[in-house]
């Protein structure tokens, strides 16, 4: 990958790390873009120069286009979309691999891991950066293993379609994403893991919520937890848990809101009995069900948004929760003050969601409709609000 001399590069991002509101450390830059703290240091001391995949990872973490960092500032498109026929054209040979060379699974499990951090991060640039060729392995990999021995290989495919899935889906990329959550139901039967399974029905609400089918959504939700293990270890606990969990808030969707309560209250009862923590790549427990009661909230609307600014009000997602789950608790929340009326607060609620998770916040339609809301409404500063309209291709 082109690497850039520094020339200025260390000092732009330094000046725009000083910017942000609140002003953003060199450790938080580091977490938020997946990026060693020496290296922060000694590219804004100007002693190294910046690779095309790191200058990305950081602009995305400061809220800003990559080509405010580079040095003949012109004009970026986004990586994402340029790499989306990268990533249909890797899981549409997904039966037909070619025969180069494999990695040993030691290896292939460790890259596939970093795509799951990845996607929990929001980095979104970097998943379609790296996941065409890695899909692309683990599926000879999968083919060249005896059928007996492709357990392995079949439980790595599941959880990097499912990095592939997330920015397809947060992209709007819908029949990709319909296609990645197929191949992940596909992969299951070799995988041979109920909790995997359950983890695969989580992730296909989403089919459902871009087709707007909130009610056949939840039929499939209480499906797959009829059929999920027994609730009697912590992965297992965790697994039914955040199945209620969704099923919450695609009842709301439904405008069910008795189910809606009936599988919130499962999912806080589940998670009282477990630490949060990331279980077969899902946030679950009693912080990421708070996030839910918000969900469910604004889904239901009405006169049940005033109890997502409840939960809000003397409680705030902690750091060390997924930057995707926080920043969409930030989005929820903002959607919810807007409907109050509080159209200042909504707005330090999408700046938040904007620093914890750049990317995230920029593809998500809630986003734009909101900022452009707030902009005829002209409640905040008129020219942040219009550079924030900007940012997000508010209309």
């Amino acid at each position: 990958m082109p690497a850039h001399a520094n020339g200025g590069v260390g000092k732009r991002i330094a000046y725009y790390r000083s910017v942000m509101r609140p002003k953003m450390t060199q450790q938080q830059l580091a977490d938020a873009a997946c990026v060693a703290l020496g290296t922060i240091r000694k590219i804004e001391r100007g002693e190294r120069g910046v690779s095309d995949a790191t200058l990305e990872a950081l602009a995305a973490a400061l809220g800003i286009d990559p080509s405010r960092l580079r040095v003949d500032r012109g004009p970026v498109h986004t990586r994402v979309h340029e790499a989306m026929p990268a990533l249909s054209a890797a899981i549409a040979t997904y039966d037909i691999p070619d025969d180069r060379p494999t990695r040993p699974l030691d290896e292939l499990r460790t890259a596939v891991a970093e795509a799951a951090r990845w996607r929990l991060a929001a980095q979104y640039t970097r998943i379609v950066r790296e996941l065409p060729g890695l899909l692309a392995e683990l599926a000879r990999a999968y083919h060249k293993a005896p059928a007996h021995e492709r357990h392995g290989p079949a439980t790595l495919l599941v959880t990097a379609y499912r990095a592939a899935d997330a920015v397809a889906f947060k992209f709007g990329a819908h029949d990709l994403s319909a296609r990645l959550v197929e191949l992940m139901r596909w992969a299951t039967h070799d995988a041979d893991d109920p909790l995997l399974t359950a983890s695969v029905a989580y992730v296909r609400t989403e089919t459902f919520f871009a087709a707007r089918a909130h009610a056949a959504g939840l039929r499939a939700l209480e499906q797959a937890i009829d059929s999920a293990p027994a609730a009697n270890t912590s992965p297992a606990i965790a697994a039914r848990g955040a199945l209620h969990m969704r099923a919450a808030v695609i009842a709301g969707r439904a405008r069910d809101a008795a189910a809606s309560e009936a599988h919130l209250d499962e999912a806080r009862a589940l998670a009282d009995q477990v630490s949060e923590a990331i279980y077969h790549g899902t946030a679950f427990g009693p912080d990421s069900v708070r996030i839910h009661e918000v969900s469910v909230a604004v889904s239901l609307g009405d006169d049940h948004v005033g109890r997502a600014l409840t939960v809000a009000r003397d409680w705030r997602p902690p750091a060390d929760l997924p930057a995707e789950r926080r920043s969409g608790f930030y989005i929820e929340l903002a959607r919810a003050q807007l409907w109050s009326g509080l159209a200042d607060h909504a707005f330090e609620s999408l700046k938040v969601a904007r620093q914890i998770a750049p990317q995230h916040t920029r593809e998500h339609p809630w986003v734009r409709e909101d900022a452009a809301t707030l902009r005829r409404l002209k409640r905040a500063d008129s020219e942040t609000l219009t550079q924030f309209a900007e940012w997000c291709a508010a209309t």
